[in-house]
């Protein structure tokens, strides 16, 4: 699997599609505060496992123009790009979406001569709970997101279910200066998504490299961190750390799976060119 926005996507995928959360003010500040969009621009680099389970790295950059838009409906925001079906005080429900980078098989020893990764759309809804609000500044949510992988290349090809609950725990200040967060969670793919990433097919099988079936079932535990500080009115910086582990994934016999655990690591700026005079609305 690719290093996501959903489990095990290319960070730099996840930090692009997240670029509007580091850019703007810290959640706490009143929605009807923010402008209704900002443009600018996003850059960033990671380093990451070629594919959880990987024993090779890959380290991308990207500089990618950013939106940011916080509609009733649509919205490009913190969470990532969602269209929101349910907005409640306690409950939401959106449609969110998201894009991986592609890993070229032979960038990858173990994949030599099997087909390439390529880019993944991933698109489904997404239950958040607020479970409670320690501070007027820090907030802890549970998040339920259930998504499906569409393989970029020829038209696009279904490939599998993924299922990634997670705690996170939010805080920032209220000036927007800086703001922080934590999550805990799993990852779980169906059979389609796991052969996707583990089957090694008769004939790609070697001496080295033998036959392999895969299942679906659980893909790792991952603990993931991130902070951003604002800089000046248009200038954001941000970081992140994501270790996942794959001590007890269901495919660890595949002869892909080459490590136990995997860090990635990345940091990023926005720039802020144009903001809108109409403000936000909940």
């Amino acid at each position: 699997m690719k290093q996501r926005m959903w489990a095990g996507m290319a960070p730099l995928a996840t930090l692009a599609l997240m670029a509007p959360a580091a850019a703007q003010q810290a959640e706490p500040t009143p929605v009807a505060d923010l402008p209704l969009w900002e443009v600018g621009l996003f850059g960033g680099a990671a380093t990451t496992p070629a594919y959880p389970g990987a024993e090779d790295r890959s380290t991308r950059a990207l500089l990618l123009p950013l939106l940011i838009y916080r509609g009733k409906v649509l919205r490009a925001d913190r969470s990532g790009v969602a269209a929101r079906l349910l907005n409640t005080e306690r409950v939401e429900l959106d449609l969110g979406f998201a894009l991986s980078l592609p890993a070229r098989s032979g960038d990858v020893a173990a994949r030599a001569g099997m087909p390439d990764l390529k880019s993944l759309l991933e698109f489904g809804p997404r239950l958040k709970v607020l479970l409670a609000e320690p501070t007027a500044a820090s907030r802890v949510r549970l998040e339920l997101p259930l998504r499906v992988p569409l393989e970029l290349g020829n038209g696009f090809r279904r490939q599998g279910l993924v299922f990634e609950p997670r705690v996170v725990f939010e805080a920032g200040d209220k000036t927007g200066g800086w703001q922080a967060d934590a999550n805990l969670g799993a990852v779980f793919g169906n059979a389609r998504l796991n052969q996707y990433f583990y089957e090694v097919a008769p004939q790609y099988a070697n001496a080295a490299r033998p036959a392999y079936h895969a299942t679906g079932g659980w893909m790792m535990t991952r603990l993931g961190l991130s902070l951003s500080r604002r800089v000046s009115p248009d200038w954001r910086v941000f970081g992140f750390a994501r270790y996942d582990n794959y001590t007890h994934a269901a495919n660890r016999d595949s002869p892909l799976f080459r490590q136990n655990s995997g860090l990635s690591l990345g940091v990023g700026f926005t720039w802020t060119a144009y903001r809108s005079l109409a403000r936000a609305w909940e």
